[in-house]
């Protein structure tokens, strides 16, 4: 596994964001849109649970880089 490209996901049971590390430009859209899920000094640094999902899809949308990316989970 390569240490610079790692490929986590975080999910509040709805959606699942997808985070790509070797895609990342650090822009901080994700921060400054939605500082309540994307915190990047903790672990782990995204919490899901904590806004709706029609705001991580936005918010997720804003991303620049395409590092961050979402699907739906199945019901």
């Amino acid at each position: 596994m390569d240490p610079d490209n790692v490929k986590k996901e975080y999910s509040n049971g709805e959606v699942t964001i997808v985070w790509q590390s070797g895609l990342c430009i650090h822009s901080g859209n994700c921060v400054k849109n939605l500082p309540g899920v994307f915190k990047p000094k903790e672990k782990p640094w995204i919490t899901p649970e904590n806004a709706s999902t029609e705001e991580i899809i936005a918010a997720v949308k804003k991303c620049p880089s395409g590092a961050l990316s979402f699907y739906m989970n199945k019901k």
